[in-house]
């Protein structure tokens, strides 16, 4: 009886003639997830994909782990495999039971079964009875219940059999690399990791941006952003962050702007420079954190002069949501925590005290002329520090 994992999708199935594209990336993506854990083989047939280790000496639980962060996998069960011989399969049900009653001491149970194999002579309902009938006889303890078991036994008859009884849900969404890439300003704030999460979670590929304020902003800031991007790569297979310093800029803005423009001017040099880096790699949109009327910089008004910045498309996956909703995802994907630690980001830094809400645009634009816009970027980006995550 071999160990195997079945992998589940959900939305790849309504991808049509494209289909293939979509599970092949996805198998490629669990290569990669799984490439230093052991030497898998993963392959699909009739809508699942099957992984199988080559050798016997793997870590179940942690290939587990792994998978459920992979997008695209709608859920994982860890399966016993044995040949479609009907006496294999009532052999592998009393090992696959047995392991349950004495780890967890069940006491209910169903059977579910599932006959992809036509040929196999028996069908779903009369494998269901037998193999029941099968466990009743050789486990005193157990009663069936077929409303609320303790435990399901899942038999799906295929090309082999596979025993299972925990389905243990995935990521879902889409496959990384199959949506384009987009470059994402990241703080060391609560919202735009989630939203960086959002967006790769249908296929995007994501680059970030960081604005590093030194030394207005120590080096821990920068260290908890490095983190943050961290934890979206378990996601995403890996992020390329740019770390731009940006303490000229807001020296600058500080100086010689309008004290209540001084967020919008800076938010907006913020886009200018991602779209610069974001043009450079090659991504068709930029990604943040926004939320309508969170903060003064996010309101209509703000959102609209902030756009005028750029040509590329403004992504804002968290734009309708309020904070205990983009909480409850930090939470999910662990990076609610990193999030909260007290080093503050440039974004704290240089904030007026009492800042516009409705920034008008030709005000924007005539306050934004006493600077030297081509310097300050280009040196900017000249100075930037790329991280390969």
């Amino acid at each position: 009886m071999e160990k195997v994992i079945l992998a589940r999708y959900e939305e790849i199935f309504l991808k049509g003639l494209n289909k293939n594209v979509f599970e092949n990336r996805l198998i490629s993506n669990i290569k990669k997830k799984l490439g230093d854990l052991a030497d898998f083989n993963v392959w699909k047939s009739q809508s699942r994909i099957y992984i199988e280790p080559r050798d016997g000496g793997f870590d179940m639980e942690e290939a587990i782990i792994r998978l459920t962060k992979v997008f695209g996998i709608a859920s994982v069960s860890p399966a016993a495999k044995v040949p479609s011989d009907y006496d294999r399969i009532k052999e592998a049900s009393l090992e696959v039971v047995r392991d349950l009653v004495e780890k967890y001491h069940y006491s209910t149970f169903k059977v579910e079964a599932k006959r992809g194999d036509k040929s196999f002579p028996m069908n779903s309902p009369q494998i269901c009875a037998d193999i029941g009938a099968h466990l009743l006889r050789n486990f005193p303890v157990l009663r069936v219940n077929v409303h609320d078991p303790d435990f399901i036994l899942y038999i799906e008859v295929r090309e082999n059999t596979y025993l299972y009884s925990r389905i243990i849900p995935g990521a879902k969404g889409l496959p990384t690399g199959t949506g384009g890439k987009a470059t994402l300003l990241l703080s060391g704030g609560i919202d735009s990791p989630a939203a960086g999460w959002m967006i790769a979670k249908r296929g995007v590929e994501i680059e970030a941006v960081y604005f590093h304020s030194y030394p207005y902003t120590s080096d821990r800031a920068k260290d908890k952003v490095i983190k943050l991007a961290e934890k979206i790569a378990e996601w995403s297979l890996g992020v390329t962050l740019h770390v731009v310093p940006f303490t000229e800029i807001q020296l600058e803005i500080n100086e010689k702007c309008p004290h209540e423009y001084l967020t919008i001017i800076m938010r907006r040099y913020m886009m200018k420079i991602a779209e610069r880096i974001a043009e450079k790699n090659g991504s068709l949109a930029l990604v943040t954190g926004e939320a309508i009327g969170q903060v003064a910089s996010q309101t209509m008004e703000s959102m609209f002069v902030t756009n005028h910045a750029v040509t590329l498309p403004v992504y804002r996956p968290l734009i309708g949501m309020d904070k205990n909703e983009v909480i409850e995802i930090a939470k999910k994907i662990d990076t609610y925590e990193t999030s909260i630690l007290p080093y503050e980001d440039c974004c704290t830094v240089f904030v007026a005290k009492h800042p516009v809400t409705k920034p008008s645009l030709n005000k924007t634009l005539e306050y934004e002329k006493v600077l030297d816009e081509e310097r300050l970027i280009e040196k900017a980006l000249r100075e930037t520090e790329t991280l390969k995550i």
